[in-house]
C-alpha cells in the first residue's frame, strides 16, 4: 500500500489498523479524494499475481472523523 500512496504523492497517508477485512487510514480531509482511488485499486488487485479472480472484489470506502462515523 505504501509504495502506491508514495507514487501518488501521498506519503503522509497512514494505515493505522486492519480489522478483519477493513482497513483504517489517517489522512487530512483534503486528501480523501486523491487517496481513495489509490487504496481502492490496491485492494482490488490484492490477490494478483498469485490469483486471478473471475469476480472482482467489492470495495467500499467510507470516511469520517471516527471508524464508527465512516460506516
Amino acid at each position: 500500500m505504501l509504495p502506491a500512496l508514495e507514487a501518488a504523492g501521498l506519503p503522509h497517508v497512514r494505515m493505522l489498523l486492519q480489522v478483519h477485512d477493513e482497513l483504517v487510514f489517517e489522512l487530512p480531509t483534503g486528501d480523501v479524494n486523491a487517496a481513495s482511488p489509490v487504496i481502492e485499486r490496491v485492494m482490488a488487485e490484492a490477490a494478483l499475481p498469485a490469483v486471478t479472480l473471475d469476480v472482482p472484489l467489492g470495495i467500499e470506502i467510507g470516511t469520517g472523523p471516527s471508524w464508527d462515523d465512516a460506516h
